[in-house]
């Protein structure tokens, strides 16, 4: 297979295999706490705006018809009187209405800092690169912990407590569905908190405008109940299956060979220890590649690994220039790492 037949086979397997690159994303939609508190500020905030403008129109509509009624204007002190009293209620209403966005915004964003105190939360460090997200599972047992990219599986009904930094620029953390924003900061650990109250597949986004691909830079929160995701849990912790056939073992040279795969990724189980791009040991297990932005199948797989910039311009993957038979061999075994 050449170079633009593997991205003429990409492109065919786009419409329908693109929304699994998707999940749902909508602040209107929120499937945990955090995200239902600031969708209940927002409600709070929207209503009072459309009723004060309500209020005012009607209030412009009234002084119009008062106006057309009267032969001439009104200066006596009556009118003088009922001027000031309009203009005090005005700015009465409007200080209220200010105090109360105040507190209501303290509360939400206190609720929001604090999380819950029971319970045993997951912990999970998230590093931002441009364009992608590593994350890393902790455990107080060392052997316990792993590492994947840009997929965050999560238990419904667990806090989830996120620990993150970035190893370049400034980034920003936002899933709508489960959380608002968080900023990533290059030398420095911010901390943000979330819990997935209902299954299903959430996409994240980086938030903060960090360089050429600022928008192909997108995440998946992947919410399981919690028997699934110790299912999942456990077979992350495996190291890469070996090969079951020749084409496979022949994928596997390919990709420890002379194209420098292992300069940048990690394969746990071989001699892959490259830690500068996501660690590949289950990437056939994944949802997406290149930060959700095209969807995990053969297709796509293979006008990536030949032509990363033709699909991400700017990525820090180089195009690999590989005969058709050592593309394919590496693609079979790269869908072996499961």
């Amino acid at each position: 297979m050449t170079h633009r037949r593997s991205l003429a086979l990409a492109a065919a397997a786009a419409p329908a295999t693109l929304a699994a690159c998707e999940g749902r994303q909508s602040v209107l939609d929120p499937a945990g706490p955090q995200a239902l508190r600031l969708f209940n500020l927002g409600n709070v905030l929207y209503v009072t705006a459309a009723v004060v403008f309500v209020v005012v129109l009607a209030a412009l509509a009234l002084a119009l018809m008062h106006g057309r009624r009267r032969d001439g204007p009104d200066t006596g002190q009556a009118g003088e009187r009922k001027a000031r009293r309009a203009v005090a209620w005005a700015v009465g209403v409007t200080l209220a209405i200010l105090l109360g966005f105040l507190v209501v915004s303290y509360l939400t964003d206190r609720a929001y800092a604090i999380a819950p105190a029971a319970g045993r939360p997951l912990r999970i460090s998230v590093v931002g690169h441009q364009w992608w997200w590593e994350v890393q599972y902790t455990d107080s047992v060392s052997s316990r912990s792993l590492g994947t990219a840009n997929e965050i599986h999560v238990p419904v009904g667990r806090t989830v407590v996120l620990k993150m930094t970035s190893r370049d620029v400034i980034h920003s953390f936002w899933v709508p569905n489960l959380a608002g924003k968080k900023d990533l900061v290059p030398g420095y650990t911010t901390t943000t908190w979330l819990r997935a109250d209902r299954a299903g597949v959430y996409r994240g986004q980086c938030a903060e405008f960090c360089g050429y691909q600022h928008a192909l830079m997108g995440l998946l929160v992947i919410a399981e109940p919690p028997a699934q995701f110790a299912r999942w849990y456990e077979a992350q912790l495996a190291d890469a299956m070996p090969p079951a056939d020749t084409v496979a073992s022949t994928g596997k040279n390919v990709f420890l060979g002379a194209h420098g795969c292992v300069l940048c990724h990690t394969v746990r189980g071989t001699g892959a220890g490259g830690t500068v791009g996501p660690d590949l040991t289950h990437v056939a297990s994944r949802h997406t590649l290149a930060a959700a932005t095209i969807p995990n199948t053969r297709g796509w797989l293979g006008g990536w690994v030949m032509d990363p910039q033709g699909i991400k311009p700017g990525a820090k993957m180089p195009p690999n220039d590989m005969r058709p038979d050592e593309l394919q061999a590496l693609l079979t075994y790269l869908q072996t790492l499961r």
